[in-house]
């Protein structure tokens, strides 16, 4: 991000959300009544399951559409790809790919590929949006209510699962929450209204909660015992399985991130962890969050939670027990 500054900005009315302020993806007007979403993600296998791999690689890219509120409807497949590897690896990771692009009602239609020894996968996605209608991460107002929409702990038990650490039980559910579409949840944001939304991956929780406070110059308050989290996560923590992803979230957030001495320090550094394919952190209005979370609820989201609030002040997170 600080080199992305650097460069020379690109001047176009029509821009509607560049890098600015760290938002999920980008906007684009082509008319009054129309924009285009546009993103890109990949990166290497955290599951031992190429087909798995595939599903979770592409419902981490469909998601940054789906955090601005847009409707993905064409994808293109990046890879990197050893040119001697195993051709049934290529085939299960694409196919898995393909699979979660045809579940989100998009198209996709080719890609590119790079001989590389250390695979890689993902998409380059297009959506669509009104140009008056998007959702970004800087709209969180004082007095909104805050929800996460999926658990977290993806990251500790994605490295455990590299260690053979962890029950098969486990990792099934923790593999269908990454697979799991953010597509739900957009359509709420779309029906009921929401004033900020971001995905939660990289920077875990509390680092995309802080990019969300500062690019709205609110302050984020978040109830630690509220946030849905993966329990098995918290006990591999607890045993010292800690991801070094983690500890680089920690130095991203300690300026402006305050957590109250009361809150378990093993749960507050959960609130760290890495996440690939998370759910998404959103701001509703408090007048609207009851209905927002009742209609969660009637979609299928039910490991949403309300997680904490919002209000006036310097631009920061803290979090309370």
């Amino acid at each position: 991000m600080e080199i992305l500054q650097t460069l020379p900005p690109f001047e176009d009315p029509n821009l509607l959300v560049g890098f600015e302020a760290a938002s999920d993806a980008a906007v684009y007007r082509l008319r009054d009544d129309l924009a285009l979403i546009a993103t890109l993600d990949f990166f290497t296998p955290i599951v031992d399951d190429p087909y798995w791999f595939g599903q979770i690689a592409a419902a981490n890219s469909l998601s940054d559409v789906y955090a601005m509120g847009g409707i993905p409807f064409l994808a293109l497949n990046i890879l990197c790809f050893p040119k001697k590897g195993d051709k049934e690896i290529l085939r299960a990771i694409l196919q898995g790919g393909a699979e979660k692009v045809r579940e989100a009602g998009a198209v996709l239609a080719g890609g590119h590929s790079v001989d590389d020894q250390e695979i890689k996968y993902g998409l380059a996605v297009v959506g669509t949006v009104h140009p008056r209608r998007f959702v970004t991460n800087a709209g969180a107002r004082p007095g909104d209510v805050l929800f996460l929409t999926k658990p977290i702990g993806t990251g500790i038990i994605a490295t455990a699962i590299k260690g053979d650490l962890v029950d098969k039980n486990v990792v099934v559910r923790t593999v269908k929450i990454m697979a799991t579409l953010n597509r739900a949840a957009a359509e709420v944001m779309n029906k009921v209204g929401a004033n900020a939304a971001t995905d939660i991956t990289g920077f875990g929780l509390l680092g995309h909660a802080l990019e969300m406070a500062q690019a709205s110059k609110v302050q984020l308050i978040i109830s630690a015992g509220k946030v849905p989290i993966i329990k098995e996560a918290l006990e591999l923590l607890r045993l010292g399985l800690i991801p070094e992803g983690d500890y680089e979230n920690v130095r991203f957030c300690e300026k402006s991130v305050e957590i109250a001495p009361e809150v378990d320090q093993s749960l507050a550094l959960l609130l760290h962890d890495a996440q690939t394919s998370g759910g998404l952190l959103i701001s509703v209005a408090r007048d609207k969050a009851q209905t927002f979370y009742e209609e969660l609820l009637k979609k299928g989201v039910f490991e949403a939670a309300q997680i904490g609030h919002v209000e006036a002040g310097p631009a920061k997170v803290v979090v309370t027990p």
